[in-house]
């Protein structure tokens, strides 16, 4: 017998069981973006290694380990693309979206990071993302945090996470912190380890998100980012807290959320929870006013969020949260005898015209019993029986699968009428 293949690890099944859950996620998704007037965009899967060196920044973990990387056959670099946005500003400046215009985006799809899996973290993951180019001002950072906030509570995970917030400045403003925080770590150098020390030169607001207790007790007394910030850097936070209060949204300000990545500036933020065990993050953007012009184009405000949907899934599966997950099936169609499998059928596709029904048609044979249970492992709420009784008189018996009431008979005219109003 042939050796069994087995997926690449990392790289996971969604399996019939668990895409249900998978699709009401997503349309919720799809959902609250449209309520807010996004349009969607879908982009490669592959691009040049190029774009992400420029935008994410050569020295972090998704450059410098993460990626997935390989020359074509013409020896060019390409990689799977690691993050959405690097993509999204890419296709704007290639088809002119983005100059002198504003754009409201989402995007959804596989993306891939070599990182170790564990529990809600794989190799390809499924990331929602959210992008907004061509407005600087603090209010179109509001949206992006109502439109999120709008998603927990759509979903029903509201008070199980927690929004932190934090402004880095300008590139001038985070120049002047980045000369005083190293002055600091160096006089501090051995207290740090390998890998701050590392990033210390390259990288050193990184730093301040390591994860490493010492190096965050040392951190206690370096220099703050928020004395270094000018008026107007002051006055657009400030002005985005007030919105936040205004509509009720809770937060708390951050001051050593950098977030991983080279290209943000201004408003930084995550949507943490301890619902899965230790603090994790689940949502998490903030504004990438130097983006644009960094991969080509020209100078444009930007701000946006992204999302991993596997982490979500199993925020929603923890919490027990899926009760309200549609099956896939509405009604499971049977024949007893085989006079009766061609009405079964014709039964079968007249409900399907009624819009949105779904409906199963037994094939295969069987007795009633085996016919009952197939029908019961669907996940339908109603069973249609045709024996050659319900035939010869042009019925059908409506047996509910999930409710204690009472076989109907049916007229076959009036079935689809009649189930409409039950689903």
């Amino acid at each position: 017998m042939a050796k069994q293949i087995q997926a690449i690890r990392g790289m996971n099944d969604i399996l019939p069981t668990q895409s249900p859950l998978w699709q009401k996620l997503e349309a919720v998704l799809r959902d609250t973006v449209a309520a807010y007037g996004y349009s969607e965009i879908r982009t490669p899967i592959v691009e040049s290694t190029d774009l992400f060196k420029r935008s994410i920044g050569e020295v972090t973990d998704i450059v410098e380990k993460e990626m997935y990387t390989f020359a074509d056959r013409n020896g060019d670099l390409l990689t799977l693309r690691p993050e959405g946005t690097a993509s999204t500003v890419r296709a704007g400046n290639e088809h002119g979206l983005l100059y002198n215009q504003e754009q409201r985006l989402w995007y959804m799809g596989p993306m891939f990071r070599h990182e170790r899996p564990q529990k809600g973290r794989y190799r390809q993951f499924n990331q929602f993302g959210v992008e907004v180019y061509g407005i600087a001002s603090a209010d179109i950072d509001a949206e992006v945090l109502m439109m999120s906030h709008r998603l927990w509570q759509k979903l029903g995970i509201g008070e199980h996470v927690k929004l932190e917030l934090n402004t880095l400045g300008d590139a001038q403003e985070r120049a002047a912190y980045r000369d005083a925080l190293v002055a600091f770590l160096e006089q501090h150098k051995e207290r740090l380890d390998e890998d701050s020390q590392r990033r210390m030169y390259s990288n050193p607001l990184r730093v301040l998100d390591s994860k490493n207790p010492d190096v965050q007790a040392l951190l206690g007394d370096a220099p703050a980012l928020m004395d270094y910030l000018g008026e107007e850097t002051r006055g657009h936070f400030a002005h985005l807290c007030e919105l936040l209060e205004a509509v009720g949204i809770q937060y708390e300000i951050n001051p050593r959320l950098v977030r991983g990545l080279d290209y943000y500036n201004r408003t930084v933020f995550e949507w943490v929870t301890d619902s899965l065990g230790a603090q994790g993050t689940v949502l998490a953007g903030g504004r990438y006013d130097g983006l644009v012009g960094q991969l080509g184009g020209k100078d444009t405000p930007a701000v946006g969020f992204a999302m991993g949907l596997e982490r979500i899934v199993l925020m929603l599966e923890t919490l027990e949260l899926t009760d309200d997950v549609p099956g896939t099936v509405d009604v499971y169609v049977t024949a007893m005898g085989d006079d009766c499998r061609v009405a079964a059928i014709k039964v079968a596709q007249q409900l399907r015209e009624v819009d949105g029904l779904r409906v199963m048609s037994h094939c295969g044979g069987g007795n009633f019993k085996k016919q009952m249970k197939r029908a019961d492992k669907s996940g339908a709420k109603l069973a249609i029986v045709i024996g050659e009784t319900e035939l010869a008189n042009g019925q059908v018996a409506l047996k509910y699968l999930r409710e204690e009431k009472e076989q109907e008979l049916v007229a076959q005219d009036s079935l689809a009428a009649y189930v409409a109003e039950l689903i």
